[in-house]
């Protein structure tokens, strides 16, 4: 199944990807540990295990992964900030993004080492080890990104292999498109959810990474300009292997990016708390505990990157403004156990949250009453993800764990349907228009096969908002 999916935007990623170096024994000594490869450690030397014809197909596998990235050194088990209301809103404060870019020399983005991102010496720099020579003209083909190319990432379970997959949707030019499977990488536990990410090194240049949440505690984040890796870059909530004292303490169910301050991603998790890291640091800086079930939803305007949306199952939405340090933040009741959430790209005060009982219900956080300005009946089961076109005003997709994906109008608080498509993915459990290309809709969901859906191509659609065609 695909549990969820990003878009890459285009021109994040390199042309060519660059293929990280061997791993060390302990490199397949911890994935072997971690569960990546399903095989425990005896108590022999680890020249022999790997010897070990048991494990000859383990190793044949690492050799053609890459070295790993380390943990990032500075990922200290520091105690994560009180969920008092004043520490909350106060945490871009203590991030000091004004003056983010003016620290200390020796703090880097990710830990000095072989497969990070910065490096002592060009001798330790995958980047530099050219892929070309490595492939066939037809699998160097596939491998090269074009600028009409777009790219999604999904994060996979399948007969009991976990996988973040990247895909290329090709533009052949002639009006057809082809869906291929670019690269793949194992990943040890069931995956959640996913976040792409641009999170610089200091002004160099940009970055292409993917921010995973599992049925693991930590979260961890993967360079996706390198291919066969074999461990994360970071591991959010982790030191050395160890659990954090800062970590989540059960799956962490929702991500979010923030494309303002780009060092920082928000977790939801099933403990009830919501966290907000700073990637460069490995820290988190602010735990909040203000939901009494799980949180199934995060995610920070577009607007005002300071405010920060959480939806839980508790049935309640909280906003946080870490623009106002007096401010307490609001709560909304749902009426419904929350399964997404979404800000209007269009407007900085309105968001949608959608249920377990397959209602999307608008909100305006102006609004004094705290009470939906909608309530759309979209499904008859839960509506697992929504999202809004960035390009068309009021056009939002839903998508539903009876199988189905569907179009509407928001316009004027007055929802109206516009088009049903049934993907064939089994249950959806992710749905996304892509930025780039506004009314391309990528869907995952039980079947484990990711559908684009050019929704132009109903008449519905097409009728009302083809003009609005970039």
């Amino acid at each position: 199944m695909i549990t969820s999916l990003s878009w890459i935007p285009k021109g994040a990623s390199k042309a060519m990807p660059y293929e990280a170096q061997s791993p060390s024994k302990e490199d397949i000594k911890e994935l072997i540990h971690n569960g990546t490869f399903k095989k425990s450690l005896s108590d022999m030397d680890m020249d022999d295990e790997i010897k070990n014809c048991e494990v000859a197909h383990a190793k044949a596998v690492a050799k053609s992964f890459g070295k790993p990235c380390s943990e990032s050194k500075d990922a200290s088990s520091s105690s994560s900030t009180s969920a008092d209301p004043d520490n909350v809103v106060n945490f871009l404060k203590e991030l000091d993004m004004d003056n983010y870019d003016e620290e200390d020399d020796e703090i880097e983005l990710f830990s000095s080492g072989q497969g990070d991102l910065y490096y002592p010496s060009n001798e330790m720099d995958p980047y530099l080890n050219n892929t070309e020579d490595k492939y066939d003209s037809e699998d160097l083909d596939d491998m090269t990104i074009r600028p009409t190319d777009s790219l999604i990432i999904c994060a996979t379970s399948r007969d009991k292999t976990n996988n973040l997959e990247v895909y290329v949707y090709e533009d052949t030019g002639n009006g057809t498109h082809n869906l291929y499977l670019r690269n793949d990488i194992i990943i040890p536990e069931e995956p959640l959810c996913t976040a792409w990410l641009d999170c610089p090194l200091k002004g160099r240049e940009k970055g292409n990474f993917v921010a995973i949440g599992s049925m693991e505690t930590s979260i961890e984040i993967w360079d996706l300009d390198l291919v066969k890796e074999v461990l994360p870059c970071v591991r959010l909530g982790r030191i050395g292997g160890e659990t954090s004292q800062d970590s989540h303490s059960e799956p962490v169910i929702d991500l979010a990016w923030n494309k303002e301050f780009r060092n920082i991603v928000a977790s939801a998790s099933a403990d009830k708390k919501v966290k907000v890291w700073d990637v460069a640091t490995g820290k988190c800086k602010v735990t909040m505990e203000h939901h009494k079930n799980k949180v199934h939803a995060v995610a920070w305007n577009h607007y005002a990157p300071e405010v920060l949306l959480s939806g839980s199952r508790d049935r309640t939405v909280v906003l946080k403004d870490g623009r106002d340090p007096s401010h307490s933040g609001l709560k909304w009741s749902t009426k419904g156990k929350v399964e997404s959430l979404a800000w209007d790209p269009h407007s900085e005060h309105s968001f949608v949250a959608s249920l377990k009982d397959g209602t999307v219900k608008g909100f305006d956080i102006r609004a004094s009453h705290l009470s939906p300005n909608f309530t759309l009946h979209a499904h008859d089961n839960e509506v697992s993800s929504i999202s809004y076109n960035i390009h068309a005003p009021n056009l939002l997709a839903t998508g539903s764990e009876d199988g189905s994906v569907k179009i509407w109008d928001l316009s004027n608080n007055q929802p109206s349907w516009i088009a049903t498509h049934m993907p064939d993915a089994g249950k959806v459990f992710s749905v996304s228009f892509s930025a780039d290309c506004p009314f391309l809709l990528a869907i995952g969901g039980s079947e484990g096969n990711l559908k684009v859906w050019d929704t132009l191509s109903d008449t519905g659609v097409s009728q009302r908002y083809g003009s609005n065609r970039p």
